[in-house]
């Protein structure tokens, strides 16, 4: 064979093809086909050999068929003419007994690509639709698509398009499916097939006999259905029922993007939904294929922002594996910097923190992860404030070979950020540090406000999830600072929003105990006096609120109210809320509210049911005057039983019904007659337990609970 690419090569190709006797015995012709395409495939321009090649195409061996059909649909464009005299092969072998030859040639001639080749092809499509054998109709029904894509502006065929969703009901599923991919392509300008109800049952009972892709696609296509009943909309989740556990990931992924577009209205069926993909999810996590680990923690990420505990007992399988690539890694839990976070954060109560931290510092040089040398800064700046004498000489050092050495301009930019930030003093560099940082990733272990599904559900299943080059910051609506002052001004008027009826001040929860009343304006004057600080840390476990809570109730019983009554240290508090609309509020909403003010709840019954509670906690720091801010722990419990209280109302006589004496005036006072009245009102009993004890704090926490309740109420509403 003369030299590969030279002229010589076609010269001695086209030789062979012409010669008698290579024609006369077919493994020989065969092979100097084979050559031919070998050498296409090469980059060598062959084009020369195309009516060589025509010739060819006139045999019975179908391997020699399909080696010439290769060669004719790559240069058919660059000879048009020599085309046309394929054409009657191709349509003569559309009617060769055996259906291969049939289904061969009928895409080979869609596949010529040459606008001036339609007339000749659409009869032998339309017969290929009606044809007995299912290769041959697999391959018409996207025919007639190619067609179309050939000629978009041409008026479109009523006629075929009917035969295409007869075409639905074909006997094979791959017919029915290359029949909605053909009307996909067809209609496009129109929105796609058509989707009712009679297809929509009959693509879902066919679902089960369709291969993956096919199942993926019919998936896709029922999201645009929407069910006319509540009955045929479960009906129709029954039969997705299977696929949502299937064992392929693009099924299930498909099957749970069209659960979540049918539930939309619906978040405890999403929800459910979402717990039973945990399975399949944690599977395709340990694929062999790199590529479908990684789109599985992407969507995992997804489906964390709307349920962050979903993975929390299975956060081993998201630690990274030491033959991982990088892209793997940095959307699993990126263990160093997780356990450098963890420093950050809770380092003032690790007493090793600085001793663990002084390891990384000596090996940063040989540190190859940005993600942990950026972390390395921030944590040593952090228990720099904290335990400066053990961590002064280490942050130096880091400093400046981070500024000096490093060749990360992200590092360097960020070491010399915290240089000039120290200039200022420790204040000044306290506040910038204050706030909490969290790394998205550990979503699978801290708790997070859930988002609602609908946020996220359009971009499931898609390419959205993975466009994302790194794992997302975390939003400043999500995750609470450390924490949250408040500070309003003192002639802030706030008797609108909150309804305070009475407040008890009970010791020890003791009833016999000495109460007082205050009306709403007193309460928020007395909370306005100076600035209450709301902290979610140290974070209270749900073992020692009980404890806590119990033991108060405990000693209560146990003990007189007149000895409790002198305990200077701890005081509970008791008040009614009109907010009867608190109670249906979705547990996501009212634990994320509850978190924007820095109070965290621990347990709460489902919506609607009786008697509802919440049990929440926080730390309040009250400054007092010319002290330093005292720090107390408050306890509490949201009870709602669903009855209305009956409270007395008096009404001067021979005024309207609006004109209300103020409760508890007594009769006479004012020489005018007064009636009685009763009004019935839905309340939520809030119980609040304190220790140390500090009135002020206690109150201003209570206005900022009950506005809190207050606007999820109205927005219930």
């Amino acid at each position: 064979m003369p030299y590969l690419g030279s002229e010589d090569t076609v010269r001695e190709l086209r030789r062979a093809l012409c010669n008698p006797n290579v024609q006369s015995d077919q493994l020989r012709y065969r092979s100097t086909i084979l050559k031919v395409i070998r050498a296409m495939s090469q980059g060598v321009d062959v084009s020369g050999l195309f009516s060589e090649m025509v010739k060819a195409c006139a045999t019975v061996d179908i391997v020699q068929k399909k080696l010439v059909y290769v060669f004719l649909c790559s240069y058919a464009t660059l000879n048009p003419e020599l085309s046309l005299l394929v054409i009657n092969t191709l349509r003569k072998d559309c009617q060769d007994p055996n259906p291969m030859v049939r289904s061969l040639a009928l895409r080979n001639m869609t596949n010529l690509r040459l606008p001036s080749l339609v007339e000749y092809v659409e009869q032998p499509l339309t017969a290929g639709l009606r044809d007995r054998a299912a290769c041959v109709r697999r391959v018409a029904v996207l025919g007639w698509a190619k067609l179309h894509n050939l000629q978009p502006n041409s008026e479109i065929d009523a006629a075929v398009v009917n035969e295409l969703y007869g075409l639905l009901r074909d006997p094979d599923p791959v017919v029915m499916v290359n029949c909605l991919r053909a009307l996909e392509e067809i209609l496009k300008e129109e929105g796609g097939v058509a989707i009712n109800k009679p297809i929509t049952h009959h693509l879902l009972n066919r679902l089960k006999d369709s291969d993956v892709w096919g199942q993926c696609e019919v998936l896709r296509i029922l999201q645009r259905y929407r069910p006319q009943s509540e009955n045929e909309l479960f009906d129709i989740l029954s039969l997705l029922d299977a696929s949502l556990v299937s064992p392929h990931p693009p099924v299930m992924a498909a099957t749970l993007s069209l659960f979540l577009c049918l539930c939309s209205g619906l978040p405890a069926v999403s929800l459910a939904a979402l717990e039973r993909v945990r399975g399949p999810l944690l599977a395709a996590c340990g694929s062999v294929s790199r590529e479908t680990r990684f789109t599985a923690l992407c969507h995992i990420q997804l489906l964390l922002r709307s349920l962050p505990g979903l993975m929390g007992a299975h956060y081993k399988r998201f630690f990274c594996g030491y033959a991982e690539p990088a892209y793997i890694k940095q959307r699993k839990m990126q263990g160093r910097q997780a356990l450098l976070w963890l420093l950050a954060v809770y380092g003032e109560r690790v007493s090793s923190a600085p001793y663990t931290l002084e390891v990384f510092i000596d090996g940063v040089r040989s540190e190859a992860s940005l993600g942990v040398k950026m972390e390395l800064l921030t944590t040593t700046m952090r228990l720099f404030l904290c335990r400066p004498a053990e961590t002064q000489d280490m942050l130096g050092r880091l400093l400046h070979y981070c500024i000096e050495e490093e060749t990360d301009m992200c590092v360097r930019d960020q070491a010399l950020f915290y240089y000039r930030l120290l200039h200022y003093g420790t204040e000044e560099t306290r506040k910038v540090l204050q706030g909490r940082r969290s790394d998205p990733s550990l979503g699978v272990l801290i708790g997070r406000p859930a988002e609602p599904i609908s946020q996220w559900a359009y971009s499931f299943n898609t390419l959205e999830p993975l466009r994302q080059g790194c794992v997302e910051t975390e939003p400043a609506s999500r995750g609470s600072p450390e924490h949250v002052t408040f500070d309003p001004k003192p002639n802030t008027d706030l008797s609108d929003t909150l309804n305070c009826s009475q407040i008890e001040k009970v010791h020890s929860g003791s009833d016999s105990a000495r109460g007082f009343t205050y009306s709403s304006a007193n309460v928020l004057a007395s909370s306005l006096a100076a600035p209450i600080s709301l902290s979610l840390s140290p974070a209270l476990s749900p073992e020692e609120f009980e404890h806590l809570w119990m033991q108060r109730q405990a000693s209560h019983a146990e003990q007189g109210a007149e000895k409790l009554e002198e305990e200077e240290d701890y005081v509970c508090l008791e008040e009614r809320i009109q907010c009867p609309a608190i109670p249906h509020c979705s547990p996501q909403s009212l634990q994320a509210a509850m978190q924007l003010v820095n109070i965290q709840t621990l347990a709460f019954t489902p919506p609607h049911t009786l008697p509802w509670r919440v049990y929440l906690y926080t730390h309040t720091q009250h400054a007092h005057s010319g002290d330093a801010p005292r720090s107390t722990l408050v306890v509490g419990e949201l009870l709602y039983t669903g009855e209305a209280s009956r409270r007395v109302v008096e009404i001067k006589k021979g005024t309207e019904d609006g004109d209300v004496a103020e409760e508890g005036q007594e009769a006479g006072l004012s020489g005018r007659e007064l009636v009685r009245k009763d009004r019935e009102e839905e309340e939520v009993k809030v119980t609040l337990k304190q220790q140390p004890s500090d009135d002020k704090a206690l109150k201003g926490f209570l206005s900022i609970l009950t506005t809190v309740l207050h606007t999820l109420s109205s927005e219930s509403n």
